[in-house]
């Protein structure tokens, strides 16, 4: 399954000379804590996608819609890079691309000013551990990428929020094990732990 994050951080255009225009921004960033994806929380550690870009056929697109391809690395139109911030990428606009001008005309406003990437985790390719509060967090350490994409209205916690059922259910035993060895739990616990299974009742 293609899971998919989104990154509240601006995406920028600038001018690439020729009347190029280049679409710019941060698909991920390491070791930042993701908010609650449904029972638990999530970090990128610094060179997860390293071996995706070198490896994968990664494509850009608006809102991840396969129809409006912005770019592609395989065909140099998408560049893509891991810093000391996280996974960078550039796509060079082709305004001939209706599309194109839509979401050029959108950035400028400020009305899209997010990114988003799909991606798989790699076989033996993350951990779980608890966080300072004791809620299950996922580290990823290795993953292959889909796409990158500037994004409109990104909702993770709702029924469009691709979140792997693996990683729900993993954490799900997480919280069991809480029980298991915190036989006596706060008032907050508790209401942690019944929103989480609520959640999870909604899902199934």
């Amino acid at each position: 399954m293609i899971e998919r994050r989104v990154l509240p951080s601006e995406v920028e255009t600038r001018s690439a000379g020729e009347g190029r225009i280049v679409i710019a921004g941060y698909a991920y960033k390491f070791n930042a804590r993701s908010q609650d994806l449904g029972g638990f929380k999530e970090t990128i550690l610094e060179g997860a996608g390293k071996d995706a870009i070198e490896r994968d056929d990664i494509r850009a697109l608006v809102n991840h819609d396969a129809n409006l391809i912005l770019g592609r690395n395989k065909a140099g139109t998408l560049r893509l890079a891991e810093d000391s911030t996280g996974l960078e990428y550039e796509i060079d606009a082709d305004e001939r691309q209706s599309y194109v001008r839509d979401l050029l005309i959108s950035l400028e406003r400020g009305d899209v000013t997010q990114s988003s990437f799909g991606f798989q985790v790699m076989p033996k390719g993350e951990s779980w551990t608890r966080d300072e509060d004791d809620f299950p967090l996922r580290t990823i350490r290795a993953m292959s990428l889909f796409d990158v994409s500037p994004v409109t209205y990104p909702a993770y916690l709702s029924s469009e929020s691709k979140v792997d059922k693996r990683a729900i259910d993993y954490a799900a035993a997480l919280v069991s094990d809480v029980r298991q060895v915190k036989p006596i739990l706060t008032q907050d616990d508790n209401l942690q732990i019944g929103a989480f299974m609520r959640l999870l009742n909604l899902r199934g």
